[in-house]
């Protein structure tokens, strides 16, 4: 069909004249309403895109004098964190007297690294920011 007499069949239906493969040989037109055909080619261009994990800021809490049930708890969803690409930033809170005993908050700081060797590392030294002590582990 000649192009012109395409065109005109087109725009008589409602629709637009789109070319979807000028690379054939003659090359191949279609009717079809050409917002929706862009649409659906950013759409088709963007999808593998979007399936990406962007790595987030997780914050997990405790305190020096955490029992060893809810230290393994918190340990278990920092490993799926981990898993899951996201940063982690464990802050241990000192209340009143505990701030006398900052060694055994830092101890049990070094005993999460030791646990989550291999899923996730250590990034810089855990610091004191006022009454907290906090680190950040990335996943490896």
């Amino acid at each position: 069909m000649d192009s012109r007499d395409a065109l005109d069949v087109a725009r008589k239906a409602g629709f637009d004249l789109v070319e979807v493969a000028p690379e054939a040989d003659p090359p191949v037109c279609k009717f079809l309403d050409y917002g929706k055909y862009k649409y659906r080619q950013k759409k088709r261009t963007h999808k593998p895109g979007s399936q990406h994990h962007k790595m987030q800021m997780k914050e997990v809490r405790l305190t020096p004098q955490i029992d060893a049930h809810d230290l393994s708890t918190k340990l278990k969803k920092v490993r799926e964190l981990l898993k899951r690409g996201d940063k982690v930033v464990i802050t241990m809170r000192f209340r009143g007297r505990q701030m006398d005993h900052r060694d055994i908050g830092q101890g049990l700081l070094d005993r999460i690294v030791e646990e989550l060797d291999g899923i996730g590392r250590l990034e810089g030294n855990p610091a004191f920011q006022g009454r907290r002590l906090v680190m950040t582990i990335i996943p490896v």
